[in-house]
């Protein structure tokens, strides 16, 4: 299975490595680095790279690659979601995933890494379960651990290990009981220069964070099931029942967890939540040109756009810009040649908007296309593929529970043709 993990910086620095079976020598990663100076991004470096007598899986989060070498065939998205666990069980252990953080606790990494694989098979890959096996670090225990010797490894295994439910720990007690659920939707779009639509699809994902005493069996309805498509669930999830009614049965486990991921690629399912007015024009007698764009809301259900930033790559032509924005502020550096606008919420009842004149080059030919305007914006209290919880029910336990659900739509790669 998995022989080894190098973790790799942004520098192209190895700064740990872990062996399962063998050790693998770290000439293997020169493979990698290769295929990383081929790349134009870190996004882009591709996620299986074979070599003679391995294959490289990786992932690239917070700024470091997580390069998985195996010796013979497995599924690759088995290694790529194993990768993501360790990202997300450090990211929990440590509050942020970070080369710092990870070089601060490099003998709770190996220990935890020990835990999650066994003989490069997946062992405990669950936050909770692996919380019991080796304590999280704090600062008083680092310190009583430096002065008596001891380590972060747990006296006892945990009760769930060996249970049906190995995602849940035996013998929670809260005295606020609580579930509370975050539908996140993540809309990427490309919109043409007429303001048509290009392509739109909407990546989502339900967050939980539930503490509840005991053994509960929840479930969770939802207005419109059928709205989702490419479902992937954790692994409390009963399939079956999914399948059948539509509904998801679950003994969750305890404290944050991901429930589900889901994809929404229909375009008439699709709603664009903003519009750009734009009109960036270069003429070919002046050394000036002219900036103007508009931002406003559309099918938000009145909910308020906030967070919005504008950002447009302009071209190498352009040496400067002066421009007046109706709120918020903006910068422009004349080397990178990036324009960014902070704009801040959105009021409908007065629209921003950024306008100005570019200074371009002299006697330099007119830029052969206009730049393209890349946008951030969230909002709350909305899911825009208009997904909706209709209830959430809880069995096997006598008391009740508070419960909240709560909606955001933000924009991933979100981007505007001019």
């Amino acid at each position: 299975m998995i022989h080894s993990l190098f973790l790799i910086n942004s520098s192209g620095d190895i700064f740990l490595e872990k062996h399962w079976k063998s050790v693998v020598s770290r000439s293997v990663c020169d493979y990698f680095f290769e295929a990383q100076e081929r790349a134009s991004e870190a996004e882009n470096v591709p996620p299986v790279i074979p070599t003679p007598h391995h294959y490289l899986l990786s992932v690239y989060r917070h700024k470091i690659f997580f390069v998985a070498v195996i010796q013979t065939e497995v599924p690759p998205l088995f290694v790529i979601e194993f990768l993501h666990r360790v990202v997300d069980t450090f990211q929990d252990y440590f509050g942020v995933c970070s080369e710092v953080v990870i070089k601060d606790n490099v003998v709770v990494v190996y220990e935890v890494l020990e835990e999650m694989l066994d003989n490069g098979f997946p062992l405990a890959t669950e936050s909770n379960i692996l919380k019991e096996l080796i304590k999280p670090p704090t600062i008083l225990r680092t310190v009583v651990n430096t002065i008596t010797g001891s380590t972060n490894v747990g006296e006892q295994l945990p009760t769930g290990q060996l249970s049906v439910v190995p995602w849940r720990r035996t013998g929670v007690k809260y005295t606020n009981n609580e579930a509370y659920f975050d539908v996140i939707e993540e809309i990427d779009a490309i919109i043409e220069k007429s303001g048509s639509t290009v392509t739109a699809e909407i990546q989502g994902v339900i967050d939980a964070c539930v503490k509840l005493t005991g053994m509960p069996d929840l479930t969770l309805s939802f207005m419109n099931p059928r709205l989702l498509d490419d479902v992937s669930f954790h692994p409390c999830v009963r399939f079956k029942r999914w399948e059948s009614e539509r509904i998801l049965s679950f003994i969750p486990p305890d404290g944050n967890f991901r429930l589900l991921s889901y994809h929404v690629s229909a375009q008439n399912l699709v709603a664009i939540p903003v519009y750009v007015k734009h009109n960036i024009s270069f003429r070919d007698s002046s050394s000036l040109g002219r900036f103007e764009i508009t931002v406003g809301p559309k099918q938000t259900m009145g909910k308020t756009v906030e967070g919005v930033m504008v950002t447009s790559q302009m071209p190498k032509g352009v040496l400067n810009m002066t421009l007046t924005p109706s709120q918020g502020t903006h910068t422009f550096d004349p080397v990178t040649k990036m324009l960014t606008w902070d704009v801040g919420k959105i009021n409908p009842q007065k629209l921003p908007s950024l306008k100005g004149t570019m200074s371009l080059q002299a006697g330099a030919s007119k830029p052969d296309e206009n730049p393209t305007i890349n946008l951030q914006f969230k909002i709350q209290q909305l899911a825009i593929s208009g997904l909706k919880v209709n209830r959430l029910d809880m069995y096997g336990e006598k008391y009740k529970p508070f419960k909240g659900i709560k909606y955001m739509t933000k924009a991933g790669k979100f981007q505007v043709r001019t």
